[in-house]
């Protein structure tokens, strides 16, 4: 019950009040006749569904908040224009340049090395290491990437996992720069190159993906020669602002947790990726016709589970790490819930709890 009420109460915070939103003659009718108030005070599920109506926590998770225009008078209208012309004309261009000089010197290396160092794997996968990194750092330099980061660089430990928030794709090339995680992700086409480092796939729509992902997620953190890996627990793309509930599968591995907080500035451009909204290409374009992309990166203390602990509980806890650290706000929501429809169950005792209180309130009366 403790965790139920926890859960309600972070709710009830996050959810506007919905009497803010009324008209002043639905509240202060006179005696006699039925109030809008009366009937969201019939049953919470009449609340909940006014408030989700208004605004709501989940749908604000995923929202791309547009930047406020600036360009309002004569004075500034220029600038602006001026602003436009460099941005496109001149630093696009030149990134471009940039990115594709990375590209060739990438994979005129990548490919000799995958393939004439086969009988040499420490020696190939080193250099694979180093090279994922080089094209990284090409990636991050094509949108003039000002990224700070504090704490220890991450290294080949045994028996250890790195977590973090998850804004976009490019969480993954702004952390690779640094170290060459092994990560674990949704199948993309064209990221071969990837499984050079361990990555892990799996497919969302497949439930045998799952068993067969844990496997080996075990095998992968018992390695003592394999690259760190790296999860985004949140399991889907949040805007930066929230973090949603983390998958307990990072946390009941039996190793080592290395919370890792990302924190953008939307000083230039807005760095989270709505893929319902928009393409990968597209987002990256937005990325490089932008001024920079800051942000910051904490490497944070790591956490180990406390006796007692639950693999949930392990997992709230990180997540309260970072989302202090990175300065965001937790909502008890699955990020998942944005790629599928409530179960049948959740909608059932939706349904018989709404039902109850209309007893409730027939018996009162």
């Amino acid at each position: 019950m403790g965790k139920l009420n926890t859960s309600s109460s972070e709710l009830d915070f996050d959810r506007p009040n919905i009497e803010d939103y009324l008209p002043s003659g639905s509240i202060q009718e006179p005696h006699g006749k039925l109030r809008l108030r009366d009937l969201l005070d019939i049953s919470p599920t009449l609340t909940e569904a006014a408030g989700a109506i208004v605004d709501d926590s989940f749908t604000r998770c995923f929202k791309s908040n547009p930047p406020e225009p600036w360009n309002w008078n004569i004075y500034l209208f220029p600038l602006w224009c001026l602003g436009v012309v460099v941005r496109y004309g001149l630093l696009f261009p030149l990134r471009v340049i940039v990115l594709t000089i990375g590209w060739i010197i990438f994979l005129s290396c990548y490919f000799p090395v995958h393939f004439l160092l086969k009988g040499h794997d420490k020696l190939r996968k080193r250099l694979e290491r180093g090279l994922v990194e080089l094209i990284c750092s090409f990636f991050v330099a094509s949108w003039t990437g000002v990224v700070k980061y504090h704490g220890p660089r991450p290294c080949m430990r045994p028996k250890q996992v790195f977590v973090a928030n998850h804004t976009s794709m490019i969480d993954f090339i702004v952390l690779e720069q640094m170290t060459a995680f092994a990560v674990i992700m949704q199948k993309h086409p064209g990221a071969l190159f990837l499984e050079s480092l361990g990555c892990i796939w799996f497919n969302r729509s497949e439930s045998k993906d799952r068993e067969i992902v844990a496997k080996k997620l075990r095998e992968h953190v018992h390695g003592a020669d394999n690259n760190p890996l790296l999860i985004f627990p949140e399991g889907t793309c949040v805007n930066n602002h929230y973090t949603v509930m983390f998958k307990k599968g990072a946390f009941e591995l039996g190793c080592t947790v290395c919370p890792i907080a990302i924190k953008y500035n939307k000083i230039f451009v807005d760095a989270f990726w709505n893929s319902r909204k928009q393409s990968f290409t597209t987002h990256l374009l937005q990325l490089m016709t932008s001024w920079a992309v800051v942000c910051d990166v904490w490497y944070l203390e790591p956490q180990n589970l406390k006796p007692g602990e639950t693999p949930i509980e392990f997992a709230e806890r990180v997540r309260d790490i970072i989302s202090v650290r990175a300065g965001l706000r937790k909502v008890p929501w699955d990020g998942y819930l944005k790629y599928s429809r409530p179960s049948p169950k959740h909608r059932e005792r939706k349904q018989q709890s709404f039902a109850e209180s209309i007893l409730r309130r027939l018996e009162e009366k």
